[in-house]
């Protein structure tokens, strides 16, 4: 029993050894993982493009802009008439 009773703990001690170093190393992955989620862009491109007019463009509310903006991953930067001209610039085809 002294040799069998000393394998037998042994072989536990390895296995949660084992066991301990594949759960840090799950952790590890995780922690990489959640951090790869977080510095990258969650952006995923629309499938419609936006069938608005130039007239639909000046009339707009900030808020539709700024959500149409965001949408396609566009910055929101100046005031509302700067967003639409930056939208109608974005988004129109030129009538030529």
């Amino acid at each position: 029993m002294g040799k069998g009773g000393d394998l037998g703990s042994a072989r536990r001690g390895v296995a949660r050894v084992e066991s301990g170093g594949c759960g840090q190393q799950q952790q590890q992955q995780q922690r990489q993982k959640q951090v790869k989620d977080e510095s990258c862009s969650c952006f995923q491109m629309p499938l419609h493009y936006p069938r608005y007019t130039k007239a639909d463009y000046e009339t707009m509310p900030e808020w539709k802009l700024d959500c149409l903006l965001r949408e396609y991953g566009l910055p929101l930067i100046g005031d509302v008439n700067e967003k639409r001209k930056f939208a109608m610039g974005a988004f129109l085809w030129p009538s030529w």
